[in-house]
């Protein structure tokens, strides 16, 4: 199978990328691979919405900037805050031109939340199901190309490169170049091979490499996994935000946490520990809205000191027919279980939410394997340095899949298909005898990142996560070798690449910033730098 264009994720980084691409060049042929059906995506859970400067007379770009470099904790690239602050009305006024529904007030103008870090109102969102709305949109315009081919149950496998054709490949290689991926069909269980001319890889989070995460099952870290292993560059993996505000549901100790977004504290909500007392005067004069990374170390300290598993989030006292408007599944939810929220207070914990590093990009979105771009969340542009603040990462997917569609629509003529890739070699392996090799597995990494890995981290910690990170790895790539290919086992061990590039970023940084909060080094450096893998 051959294609100019090849992407690797459908999310709104993959899907506004593939859609520059084939509005401007009807001639090339484009592919979207999803390992899943096309909607499942980060982007689908992202409640929230996306910030904007859409209140001039309010807001500035200025103020925009300010609260991101503030939320980043010194690591931001200030040149890219301004890139993405300053581009991102125009890219939002776009997604609005494809289908996209964001809620407006009576007069006409767009309803502008606020949360956690930000100076002003100045998030544009659709309900509590931003994200939901779109992707419903971006895959309702994919549609309509001829060119675009949305491949679905897909699952990507490995970026081809000159070590595919008998070369010695090592990060210290000049000029790694990619010619496409393996992917393993799951229509067919066959593994076949996709050349490329350019990849986009939009592949999303890795939410998953931990026990309780907001990210659905697919974040399982495949693109930095894949990338990593091709000797690709990779920096700041330490800094896993932990959204502050998952539901807490009793019983439930793995797997997908249902979000309470930050809104429900930037419409009014305040947070109580279990004696009823509201406790974030303690930590930060912003109370409920500072951002993410003080707010969850703040609930962590307060559930270790009082013993408990949760936290509550008080609703009780703002208005229910306004939360219904604009919460209607949270509200749906929490009556779901039993919490009437003008009557309860709504438990809460934190669960992993974002990887703030990834693929190291330029402004761009070039990597340092050529003829491969990266987008979303999947890669690191600098935007985030040490934490993200809040409803950032739909807007820095938007104006990244610009620019990678910039430059790549000036490169695509000048690069030739590869003529001489192998098939992939199967030879030696055989179906597995016992899954349960593969899913106990998963369960142990996710233990081992929660528990060592966390909010709060120490060189103990670290080193035994390491040590069952070796382990564990050693054992999967043995069943790597002999078995049949099937996603899981893909899944597996790219959720170990993912966590031992965590481990490893956070191992290397000797100071306590943003995200990364270790008990052995808890104050910041006066000069920092990003980790570099």
């Amino acid at each position: 199978m051959q294609t100019d264009i090849l992407v690797i994720g459908s999310g709104i980084a993959g899907l506004s990328y593939a859609l520059k691409i084939a509005t401007q060049r009807p001639d090339l042929t484009i592919k979207i691979l999803t390992k899943t059906q096309a909607d499942e995506t980060n982007t689908k859970y992202a409640q929230g919405g996306v910030a904007a400067v859409f209140n001039p007379e309010q807001d500035s770009f200025d103020k925009h900037i300010q609260d991101t470099l503030i939320a980043g904790d010194g690591l931001c690239n200030r040149e890219v805050v301004e890139i993405v602050v300053q581009e991102g009305p125009v890219r939002m006024k776009e997604i609005i031109a494809w289908g996209t529904d964001f809620d407006k007030e009576l007069d006409g103008d767009y309803k502008l939340g606020k949360e956690g870090g930000h100076s002003e109102n100045r998030i544009l969102h659709h309900k509590d199901v931003t994200g939901k709305e779109i992707e419903r949109a971006l895959l309702a315009k994919i549609a309509a190309f001829r060119n675009i081919e949305l491949i679905d149950y897909c699952f990507a496998i490995d970026i081809i490169t000159q070590h595919h054709l008998g070369k010695l490949v090592t990060k210290a290689t000049p000029n790694i170049e990619a010619y496409g991926v393996y992917v393993l069909n799951e229509n067919n269980n066959q593994v076949e091979k996709i050349e490329s001319r350019i990849t986009m890889l939009a592949t999303g989070g890795c939410g998953q490499v931990y026990r309780t995460t907001t990210n659905p099952k697919i974040a399982t870290g495949d693109g930095v996994a894949m990338f990593y292993r091709a000797k690709g560059r990779v920096e700041n993996m330490e800094f896993i935000q932990f959204h502050p505000t998952a539901l807490f549901e009793p019983g439930k100790r793995f797997g997908q946490a249902f979000l309470i977004t930050e809104a429900v504290r930037g419409d009014g909500g305040i947070l109580r520990n279990s004696k009823g007392e509201e406790f974030m005067q303690k930590y930060d004069a912003r109370l409920s809205l500072a951002p993410r990374d003080i707010v969850a170390r703040a609930i962590d300290n307060e559930m270790k000191i009082l013993g408990d598993e949760h936290v509550y989030l008080d609703c009780r006292h703002m208005d229910i027919e306004k939360f219904k408007e604009h919460f209607p599944n949270i509200y749906a939810k929490c009556l779901s279980i039993g919490i009437d929220i003008s009557v309860h207070m709504i438990p809460v914990a934190p669960a992993a939410h974002y990887s703030c590093g990834g693929i190291k990009t330029n402004t761009q979105g070039v990597t340092s394997i050529q003829h491969v771009y990266c987008c979303g969340e999947a890669a690191s542009t600098g935007l985030h340095g040490a934490n993200r603040l809040a409803s950032n990462s739909l807007l820095e997917a938007m104006v990244f899949a610009h620019r990678c569609a910039e430059d790549s629509l000036q490169r695509i003529d000048t690069i030739p298909q590869q003529e001489t890739i192998p098939d992939w070699n199967a030879a030696g392996t055989s179906d597995p005898k016992e899954m349960i090799l593969i899913t106990q597995s998963i369960k142990e990494l996710q233990m081992t990142m929660s528990d060592y890995v966390g909010i709060v981290r120490s060189n103990v910690r670290l080193e035994r996560a390491m040590k069952r990170l070796d382990l564990l790895h050693n054992e999967t790539e043995q069943l790597y070798k002999t078995t049949t290919l099937s996603p899981q086992l893909c899944e597996l061990r790219n959720m170990i690449t993912t966590a031992y590039l965590i481990v490893k970023c956070a191992s290397f940084r000797k100071e306590s910033r943003g995200l990364h909060y270790n008990l052995d080094y808890p104050e910041k450096k006066t000069e920092t730098e990003n980790i570099i893998l």
